[in-house]
């Protein structure tokens, strides 16, 4: 059994995650590609993300559309989406049953045994969340060095 302190700088981490994953979720830079014509003024950098996409000037002034149809996207990204919203529930459930099972808490009673076993589900929860983001974080790119 792991001490209270140990507990609390696990969920720590995984609240961390959780927060980097909403990040990572919402930011528009998925995929860059950059166009630099003959003069640095005309450089434009292009950025494609799971929600918009938006095109960086050189003279500092960037422009992001959102996507109109969720029907006009590629099935790819359509999957990425949901692979990474399913992820952002699962561990936000998984820090909630996580905490259920913490020593620090007076959820579950007193039985030890009853709160380990919690605290573990919560874990084990959390890395199903941390599995569920790996496919699609990472397959795009596996993809493309394929093609």
């Amino acid at each position: 059994m792991a001490n209270s302190s140990l507990q609390i700088l696990g969920f720590a981490l995984a609240l961390l995650g959780v927060i980097g994953l909403i990040i990572g979720t919402i930011l528009p830079q998925w995929k860059m590609s950059a166009y630099v014509g003959d003069n640095i003024i005309t450089a434009v950098s292009m950025y494609e993300g799971l929600w918009m996409s938006c095109a960086f000037q050189s003279t500092g002034q960037m422009q992001c559309k959102v996507y109109d149809s969720i029907l006009q996207l590629n099935s790819a990204l359509q999957a990425t989406r949901a692979l990474m919203i399913v992820s952002i529930i699962v561990s936000l459930a998984g820090l909630g049953v996580a905490c259920m099972g913490m020593k620090c808490t007076n959820c579950g009673g007193d039985d030890k045994v009853r709160k380990s076993r919690i605290a573990m589900t919560g874990g084990i929860i959390i890395l199903i969340g941390g599995m569920s983001l790996v496919l699609p974080s990472s397959l795009p790119g596996l993809v493309h060095s394929w093609l």
